[in-house]
């Protein structure tokens, strides 16, 4: 039973590290998503609305759900 305390303490730990591991490399937000696309297309001249944009990310959501089935 000596060991049991060194296995929940690896535990414990590995399990906070993956925890911070997590929020650090998390996508971002959906907006903030939007605004990274927005932004790279612009630098590229292309400037769209924001429905423009809603639009473009429906046609996106749309194709990864055909192609996962």
């Amino acid at each position: 039973m000596k060991n049991s305390g060194g296995i929940l303490a690896a535990f414990l730990g590995g399990a906070i590290l993956g925890g911070l591991l997590g929020v650090l490399f998390a996508p971002a937000s959906g907006e903030e998503t939007r605004k990274k696309i927005a932004d790279a297309l612009e630098k590229r001249g292309i400037k769209l609305s924001d429905s423009e944009m809603d639009d473009l990310v429906d046609e996106i959501k749309s194709e990864v759900n055909t192609e996962e089935k």
